[in-house]
């Protein structure tokens, strides 16, 4: 590639409308210069001189293959271990004491993960449904994660993560819950096996794949809906209600909210809502 190669706006166009297309992703024009960076490195790889040529492969009979790619690198973002707390503190002190009273021990506790990227969220959440379910309460549980980036779901089903992904985990729950790597693992850190055993992530476009799950108590769907247009978000939304079970929660991202959007859910605090009973 050779250097300074720009992004024009016609191939900048084209690569969102075929993002949209394919992902219902939407990409507004301030996202031009994260587009052109998250490309670059891809460009360099299949050593093509420009943007326009890697239109000509989007085109292409090839260019399936590499839709693939390209969705993955413009769908994933940076996360960690406790991200957004203020959920977890809502399900630890909410949700799972109200769902414990309820569930006998035959009937599972079920979460979806419907934007578990790499794995932090969903193990996240599985440290908690073991210390407040299992331990105390006796109760099983299940998680299913699932994301449209395949290159993310081998990270999250392998469960391998540098020490610093986990900073707010507590001490305690490393020594319980992950194996401490040694030699050329050193500094990271591995989910324990009764826990992976408990989350099965899939490959799953929340927009277009059909949702092959029964109803969850809870879901998780944060920071998903800022990539939309509003019909967009309001397709997504009506489909994962359905999902939930009377009385199951919802949580988006901090910086998402449903105002403005039709839906036949509660709001019970900033970004977590619930399906009347």
């Amino acid at each position: 590639m050779e250097t300074g190669a720009k992004l024009s706006d016609e191939d900048y166009n084209f690569i969102s409308r075929l993002v949209y297309e394919k992902s219902r992703i939407h990409l507004g024009k301030d996202k031009k210069v994260l587009v052109a960076s998250r490309l670059a490195k891809r460009l360099r790889q299949l050593q093509l001189p420009d943007y326009r040529t890697y239109c000509h492969l989007l085109r292409s009979p090839a260019g399936d293959e590499e839709m693939r790619y390209l969705i993955d690198r413009i769908s994933t973002n940076h996360t960690h271990f406790l991200r957004e707390i203020k959920h977890f503190d809502f399900l630890r002190d909410h949700v799972l004491p109200q769902w414990a009273a309820k569930l006998g021990r035959g009937e599972p506790f079920r979460l979806w993960s419907a934007a578990s990227s790499s794995g932090e969220e969903a193990y996240s959440i599985a440290m908690y449904l073991a210390e407040y379910l299992t331990a105390k309460h006796g109760v099983d549980w299940r998680i299913e994660g699932t994301d449209i980036s395949t290159r993310v779901l081998e990270i999250a089903r392998a469960g391998v993560y540098a020490d610093d992904r986990l900073a707010a985990v507590s001490t305690d729950w490393k020594r319980r819950f992950f194996q401490k790597g040694v030699g050329n693992w050193e500094g990271h850190l591995r989910v324990r096996e009764e826990l992976r055993q408990r989350v099965n992530f899939h490959h799953l476009n929340l927009l277009e794949d059909a949702y092959p799950f029964p109803p969850f108590q809870v879901i998780f769907c944060r920071n998903v809906m800022i990539y939309f247009d509003r019909p967009t978000q309001e397709t997504l939304v009506a489909r994962l209600a359905e999902k939930l079970i009377p009385g199951g929660h919802l949580m988006v991202g901090h910086s998402e909210s449903l105002n403005g959007i039709r839906h036949t859910l509660k709001l019970v605090q900033p970004a977590i809502y619930v399906k009347p009973a």
